[in-house]
């Protein structure tokens, strides 16, 4: 059984003001940071290199689209599964067997494409890619969980993982996309398999930071399923919406940029949509809110609802560089803010779970978006795919204020009976 260290915050770390530079100084954060940080890396270069490949051998955007969905899907679907496992049974012991399942899935997968196979054999392989996708992202968060404790850099650390989650997405589709155009069109996927690989086993080889492994005899009772939370029901939808966006924006980008005959464009045109969302994300860790969070996901997804109507329209390069950045810079404060509302509505022994399924909504999301965007692209116009991201966001933000009193954790008192106790909203989000 794993080793665990559970800190206390100091006593001038929690008086004084939170902030990234003192997040940074926490004893021991690095160890798991760095590593973490290389194994993110792949999920973000995972989509757009399934489609640059496929697209290419096939000549299809509808069958790459699809091929990348399964991925998406399967992903979707194994996800929680794995981050209520690692909860349970300890996160190495969940990574290690999946980056080996991964590696080997991904590199069939790409000889597959470049065998021509047909497209059954691309989603027999797509299935176990998607399943063994290592959820790096929601088990650092849950390591900072260990660390910060009752800490008000809680907030600070759910901003801090979401710039680097977009910074991920900064760099991944770019380095993808510059891999699958100017080396080979395999290379992104074969790249993406070997830094998983790498990058997971050095990730799981920090045992003494991961979560106290909790599997005994009333593990069962512990660790009801985070599913069981209305609130998190609610962010799984949000979360979906969000995974539209990227989907569609994955899609289309390729697709306008290969038909104006520059397709090295696609990578910049992501990147700077990806930078939005990580500079977004830095300006909202560092502000001290006043708001709810509530609140704040209500406003920062109708933002970026109204943003992500206006992409079908862009007909050039700068308009469209625009309106990317500004999607971007809308979906940091929501995904910001949904990782944060998990921290008052999940007890600790299902926050991976909970973390993983909001990965997992986003990756749903982006498999259906892949998909939808894929057959607009192939059937109507250049620009049709980016009706999903509008569609996706509508739809969600419908949902959203809908049922928007089950994220208040204040009166929820059939929620404190399971677990679930009363937080006090922390300042900084």
């Amino acid at each position: 059984m794993a080793s665990t260290v559970t800190e206390e915050p100091s006593k001038d770390s929690a008086s004084s003001r939170p902030g990234y530079g003192q997040l940074l100084r926490t004893r021991g954060a690095w160890t798991f940071l760095l590593p973490g940080f290389a194994a993110r890396q792949p999920f973000a270069m995972l989509t757009i290199s399934i489609v640059l490949l496929v697209q290419h051998t096939t000549g299809s955007y509808g069958a790459a689209g699809a091929a990348a969905a399964v991925t998406g899907v399967s992903m979707a679907v194994f996800a929680p599964y794995s981050g209520r496992l690692a909860d349970r049974h300890g996160q190495r012991a969940v990574l290690i067997p999946g980056v080996l399942v991964h590696a080997v899935s991904g590199l069939t997968l790409t000889a597959l494409a470049l065998a021509h196979a047909p497209l059954w054999a691309l989603f027999v392989a797509a299935v176990p890619t998607g399943a063994s996708v290592p959820q790096v992202g929601p088990m650092v968060r849950a390591r900072w969980g260990v660390k910060l404790q009752g800490s008000p850099l809680m907030s600070t650390a759910a901003a801090f993982e979401s710039v680097t989650d977009e910074l991920t997405f900064v760099v991944g589709p770019l380095l993808a996309t510059v891999l699958c155009t100017a080396v080979d069109p395999a290379a992104g996927l074969v790249t993406e398999a070997t830094l998983t690989l790498v990058g997971g086993l050095l990730f799981a080889a920090q045992r003494s930071t991961q979560p106290a492994v909790t599997g005994g005899g009333h593990a069962r009772v512990r660790h009801a399923s985070a599913l069981r939370i209305p609130g998190v029901r609610v962010l799984i939808v949000t979360f979906l919406g969000i995974g539209s966006v990227f989907g569609g924006m994955q899609v289309s980008l390729a697709a306008f940029t290969e038909s104006i005959g520059s397709p090295g464009l696609n990578g910049v045109l992501y990147g700077t949509f990806a930078a939005g969302n990580m500079l977004a994300g830095l300006v909202c860790g560092a502000i001290v809110w006043k708001v709810s969070p509530q609140r704040r996901l209500l406003v920062g997804y109708a933002a970026l609802a109204l943003a992500a109507s206006g992409l079908w329209a862009a007909h050039s390069v700068l308009v469209l560089a625009a309106l990317g950045l500004l999607v971007g810079m809308c979906i940091a404060p929501a995904l910001i803010t949904g990782y944060t509302l998990v921290e008052s509505l999940v007890p600790a022994g299902a926050r991976t779970e909970a973390f993983t399924w909001l990965t997992g909504a986003v990756a749903l999301g982006q498999a259906a978006a892949v998909t939808v965007a894929g057959q607009l692209e192939d059937r109507l116009w250049g620009g049709a795919g980016f009706m999903v991201p509008m569609g996706g966001t509508l739809l969600a933000l419908i949902t959203l204020l809908a049922l928007r009193s089950r994220l208040e954790t204040r009166a929820a008192g059939r929620t404190v009976a399971r677990g679930v106790g009363h937080r006090v909203p922390v300042a900084v989000d």
